[in-house]
């Protein structure tokens, strides 16, 4: 069964930046998309950045020109390079790939934004 793992977390100053990647235990046939949510404490879960199956990439309006989701085939894996982080970043953050009938979630990984 193939098993997504985030890592690249951790604690940041506001304005710093880290680099997130998620790495799929195996290969995956028919990927529609590839996404990044965050949970930040006493909120829901929210979409951050999604990358579609023909390379397309949207973000959360809080994010846009801050994050920038990619995918490294070779590799398996997907990122989120996050740049300028503020405190209002801070979460889990989860990553999820999914196709027409199935999708599959990582375990999150923690990003703190704080002086």
């Amino acid at each position: 069964q193939v098993q997504l793992v985030e890592s690249g977390g951790g604690l940041v100053q506001p304005g710093g930046s880290l680099r997130l990647s998620c790495a799929a235990s195996g290969s995956i046939l028919s990927i529609d998309r590839m996404d990044w949510y965050r949970q930040a404490p006493g909120k829901e879960r929210e979409l951050v950045a999604t990358l579609s199956s023909g390379l397309r990439a949207n973000y959360l309006d809080s994010v846009k020109g801050r994050f920038t989701i990619s995918r490294d085939n070779a590799k398996n894996t997907m990122y989120l390079q996050m740049n300028s982080l503020k405190p209002g970043d801070t979460g889990v953050y989860y990553c999820a790939f999914a196709g027409s009938t199935w999708s599959i979630w990582g375990q999150g990984t923690q990003v703190t934004v704080s002086s």
